[in-house]
């Protein structure tokens, strides 16, 4: 019985350690997806990068709709997340798991979010997307919140 637990309990440690992996798939050219990868990283994710030169092709496996496109495609816990997403949403997304959202994107490539850090006044959004392609604003941010409380 007590082996049993042991599994068991080993079990449940290390899908959770899975669920914070994070399989991107970027071009290898490309510097703010690098940074964005780095952002990641720092926040405590395990990250795995795909180089790769068709980006649609890993959009469509993700289930990511062609209007959220950005400039790299991820997977975690089992949701997609597209672009420049910052790590906090991330972990919220992680964190809640809310019913019919397979993952979340920050469409195109704002300034001053996680990767594209650059003096900007322009807010951005994160926007969660369900299997069928509705969205809905996930998360409103300031340009470089990311950054707030961090050496510069």
């Amino acid at each position: 019985m007590r082996r049993l637990l042991l599994f068991f309990s080993l079990f449940l440690s290390l899908s959770a350690f899975a669920a914070d992996t994070v399989e991107v798939w970027k071009d290898p050219n490309c510097g703010c997806c690098g940074a964005w990868v780095d952002h990641m990283k720092a926040a405590g994710f395990e990250v795995k990068v795909n180089n790769v030169a068709d980006l649609h092709a890993a959009r469509r496996k993700n289930g990511v709709p062609q209007a959220l496109g950005a400039c790299h495609t991820a997977r975690v816990g089992g949701y997609a997340v597209e672009g420049h997403v910052p790590a906090a949403d991330i972990k919220r997304l992680l964190r809640e798991k809310p019913m019919g959202v397979a993952g979340i994107a920050v469409p195109g490539m704002p300034a001053g979010s996680p990767g594209m850090e650059a003096p900007s006044t322009q807010p951005y959004a994160s926007v969660a997307f369900s299997a069928n392609g509705a969205t809905r604003v996930w998360q409103t941010h300031a340009p470089n919140d990311h950054l707030k409380g961090k050496p510069q």
